[in-house]
């Protein structure tokens, strides 16, 4: 029986040099280009924009997420009127993840910076939010209201079912980077008992309007990798998503991608968790990720950050010396209220066309919203251009270097 007949994965072309490669994902909601990148719009929205905004630069899939919406009474409300899409305003396609990692990350408090290969050296001291993590599932205390809730694998299941997302995952715990390998082997097997269980829920409810992903989990340790790579390859997911910690650092990282995705199953669609940085992009795209999804691109904008290609970088710096990281810049910084001009002038992006650098910093300095706005626009349009050029390389080099030329500062 074909459990998802109105979903597809169609790869239609390889790198000579990688495992890079450019597919079609087709949904109910219409048709995702691969490589992509996932926006986060964590409760139904994307902060600051509407539908139209990031659809007029270029975005095809954003993703919602299940904890979120469980517990402020989304989920709820979307069943009864009809489904995300219809609620917001938005008719492409549409991710959720279980709400697995939003549990954990409010529970441990530091999972987000781990799975990241950010350490912050124990120095987070929030209190556990996590009562008991058991077979049933995890109770926890709600940042809503503080009440006690569980999730279970089915709940994440019907829960997901009702916001009506087109892609849809598994529920597992995510564990930090510093528990020992016998606790994350156990967390790996919870994981997938609990993977089996959303899946015997998702076939009992399926519609055919959504599609499964499993989660491969094993922290930093290869053989516990290529273990749940295994148990993932033999179940009948529609794609495969790549989760948990992936090491103390960016090498790390790169490292347990790699060798996670040499034993994924290449035929289905693969969504690497969490990671939004242009080099670990790129990484990843190399060993035959497909999507990706992260917070940060919106997240800075709220901060007063632009994400910038080197050149760019290089513009400003050349004028008075910045300290910035190497993909955004801050125009908090008071020499920005010097430029006339937008923050890229090759940048297409609705806020590049119309407003100088000068403004936007002026409304930074004045705590007017709309720097958020413009600045969400800007970046939400910057992220998407890299995947086109990735997609492009791929299409018309067989290889990144172009790609790696123009977004890496240090290639």
């Amino acid at each position: 029986m074909n459990l998802y007949p109105n979903f597809s994965f169609q790869i239609i072309q390889k790198s000579h040099k990688s495992e890079a490669r450019c597919g079609l994902l087709n949904t109910p909601h219409g048709v995702v280009e691969t490589p992509n990148f996932i926006f986060c719009g964590t409760k139904a929205s994307i902060k600051n924009l509407t539908p139209r905004d990031f659809a007029n630069e270029g975005t095809q899939i954003i993703l919602a997420n299940t904890y979120h919406l469980m517990l402020n009474g989304g989920a709820d409300l979307m069943e009864k009127h009809g489904g995300i899409h219809k609620l917001m305003g938005w008719n492409g396609p549409i991710l959720t993840d279980s709400g697995g990692f939003q549990v954990f990350s409010f529970g441990y408090g530091t999972v987000a910076n781990e799975i990241k290969g950010r350490r912050d050296g124990g120095k987070n001291n929030r209190p556990s939010m996590i009562f008991k993590i058991a077979e049933e599932g995890v109770t926890f205390r709600s940042y809503v209201d503080g009440a006690k809730k569980i999730i279970t694998p089915e709940i994440s299941i019907e829960t997901q079912r009702k916001i009506g997302a087109d892609l849809i995952l598994v529920f597992d715990e995510c564990t930090p980077f510093h528990v020992e390998k016998d606790y994350t082997e156990n967390s790996m097997h919870l994981s997938h008992r609990w993977g089996k269980r959303s899946f015997d829920y998702f076939v009992a409810k399926n519609d055919f309007r959504q599609a499964l992903y499993g989660i491969v989990q094993g922290g930093v340790y290869e053989d516990l990798r290529k273990t749940s790579v295994n148990f993932v390859n033999n179940e009948d997911f529609f794609g495969i998503a790549v989760g948990g910690s992936l090491g103390q650092n960016k090498s790390q990282m790169h490292d347990i991608t790699a060798s996670t995705m040499s034993h994924v199953n290449r035929t289905r669609p693969v969504h690497l968790l969490g990671i939004g940085g242009f080099a670990d992009i790129i990484h990843g795209v190399e060993c035959g990720i497909d999507t990706f999804d992260c917070v940060h691109p919106t997240r800075i904008a709220r901060h007063g950050c632009a994400i910038v290609r080197p050149n760019i970088l290089n513009k400003f710096s050349k004028t008075v010396p910045l300290k910035q990281n190497n993909e955004f810049i801050s125009l908090k910084n008071n020499i920005f209220k010097e430029f006339d001009g937008p923050i890229d002038d090759d940048c297409q992006c609705y806020t590049c066309k119309n407003f100088s650098t000068a403004y936007i910093h002026y409304l930074i300095k004045a705590n007017e919203n709309l720097f958020m706005s413009l600045l969400s626009i800007h970046n939400i349009h910057q992220m998407n251009k890299l995947m086109k050029s990735i997609r492009n390389d791929i299409h018309q080099h067989g290889d990144l270097q172009e790609t790696k030329k123009a977004w890496l500062m240090d290639f």
